[in-house]
């Protein structure tokens, strides 16, 4: 059955986004119309000082313009300067089932990590009243973050995995759902499919449920989920690849989080050149796979990917907090590899992505840091310690460090655009051009008064950012880059639809 349509709304104020890796784009007093499905029909710019104060004078400059009568909503940023429109973010990598953990690591790597945290919570998830409680919470806190789009993994159980998918429809949120597979006997015997053939049976059965509930995947989607290569019997992969070319369906797993795993594949697979390579020969690298980690490939594998067209899912938070590694993303980007953002709730600490995206900075920046010192010592020991001249320090500082940056833009085009090109959503959510989906949110920021006090316009809630008056548009957007949070987020939509409103 199809949603019922929406009311006509005009969204007014400033619209940032960014249609490339490197361009931030600021539309500045400007004006969106979106109709009945939640589809941009109109964008233009407004008469130099707003449409007009009033609503009858809004009236008037969208009928002369775009021919539309009064029968429309109306809707603006508060605060003169510090709010804007956002597209709303795509996290391309989330264990909705792991959520309760968020925050609980240890000291742990990702081998132990999963036998000491994980497979114990997602194995009390067949339990549908505890799903429902875990699942709710997790796409509650998702969308207040301004997450429009996730790609989540539940757990082996067929009834909550379809739970899931029934939540993230009640609450409006897009998404991809996928049932986890794990058939081998390195998982625990209370955590595991009773075969390869049950597996890809029980995966069918989500889809078929998912298939009922939103027949054109408007919303939610299918995604074929193999845990991992390590949890993954060779039937079981090839059971996988063959339903992925059947359904024509995106694939989500792992790839090279961790050293130990990496050696652990390969004692699986001795007879496969790499970790990519047994997905490959299964036929689970195809142009709808999405890899998350890919922190430690080689050059061969990257290349495979490349040439497979496969995505990959950059998770920064995860790969810090368990201890995984620093995933070189500019030589992916470099390598015309699409990327995005992933949060890897619960090796991740935090459901947002605006976290992730300024770890992603962070990261970038790390390995700058760790090339420049590696290349020095290089030099040092080629020059048997002679003096590095100051050119060629220059040359390091600019060239090798700088390049491994991300930049501001570059880091939330990874958590808009770029997610949705990994999911196959391109051209249809992650920014603000006509004929896209309206899956926006509304970022405020606070203002510094005279006194020295915080300006939220009255709500008290404006959260830790806060402008001083002679802040460019880009300088306003690091600022929420770096220091902004959920508090920020004032009301986010999905499609035309109002799904979180921060009171």
């Amino acid at each position: 059955m199809p949603p019922p349509l929406l009311k006509r709304t005009l969204y007014t104020g400033t619209f940032v986004s960014t249609p490339t890796p490197t361009g931030l784009e600021i539309l500045d007093n400007h004006a969106l119309a979106v109709d009945a499905h939640g589809v941009i029909t109109h964008r233009a710019a407004l008469p130099p000082g707003g449409a007009a104060t009033g609503y009858d004078d809004v009236v008037g400059w969208v009928g002369r313009n775009w021919g539309w009568d009064g029968g429309f909503e109306w809707v603006r940023p508060g605060g003169e300067g510090r709010g804007w429109w956002f597209p709303g973010f795509v996290d391309t990598h989330i264990h909705a089932s792991q959520y309760p953990n968020v925050g609980i690591f240890g000291k742990t790597t990702l081998l132990d990590w999963l036998n000491t945290y994980t497979f114990p919570i997602e194995s009390s998830l067949s339990s549908l009243t505890k799903a429902r409680r875990v699942y709710s919470a997790c796409v509650s806190r998702t969308l207040s973050h301004g997450t429009t789009t996730a790609s989540y993994y539940a757990t082996k159980h067929v009834a909550s995995t379809n739970l899931l998918a029934d939540v993230c429809l009640e609450k409006g949120q897009r998404a991809f759902i996928g049932r986890v597979c794990m058939d081998n006997d390195l998982n625990p015997d209370y955590l595991r499919d009773e075969s390869p053939e049950q597996a890809v049976e029980d995966t069918k059965a989500t889809i078929a449920h998912i298939d009922s509930i939103d027949p054109t995947h408007a919303l939610i989607t299918p995604i074929i989920t193999p845990r991992f290569v390590p949890s993954c019997s060779s039937p079981l992969l090839s059971g996988l690849g063959a339903l992925a070319k059947e359904s024509a369906l995106p694939i989500q797993t792992h790839l090279s989080e961790n050293t130990s795993e990496i050696a652990l594949v390969r004692r699986q697979f001795p007879a496969h050149d790499s970790y990519s390579h047994v997905y490959d020969t299964h036929g689970l690298l195809t142009p709808r796979t999405v890899l998350a980690h890919c922190v430690h490939l080689s050059l061969e594998e990257r290349m495979l990917l490349k040439e497979r067209k496969s995505k990959v899912s950059h998770c920064p938070v995860s790969n810090t907090s368990i201890s995984s590694g620093l995933c070189p993303v500019r030589e992916l980007l470099d390598d015309g590899i699409e990327v995005g953002l992933g949060t890897d709730v619960s090796g991740g600490y935090s459901s947002s992505i605006l976290v992730a995206a300024r770890e992603a900075a962070m990261v970038s920046r790390t390995l700058a840091a760790l090339t420049v010192e590696e290349t020095r010592s290089d030099e040092k020991e080629g020059q048997r310690g002679a003096e590095a001249s100051d050119d060629v320090a220059a040359k390091h500082s600019t060239s090798a460090k700088d390049r491994k940056k991300l930049g501001v833009e570059e880091c939330l085009y990874l958590a808009t655009r770029g997610g949705a090109k990994c999911l196959g959503l391109e051209g249809k959510v992650g920014g603000f051009e006509v004929g896209m989906q309206w899956d926006a949110q509304l970022v405020e920021l606070d203002a510094v008064d005279g006194e020295g006090g915080a300006d939220d316009g009255g709500e008290g809630n404006g959260g830790p950012v806060e402008l001083w008056g002679m802040e460019t548009w880009g300088e306003k957007v690091a600022k929420w880059l770096f220091c902004g949070d959920d508090r920020n987020t004032k009301k986010v939509f999905v499609g035309g639809r109002l799904v979180h409103e921060r009171r």
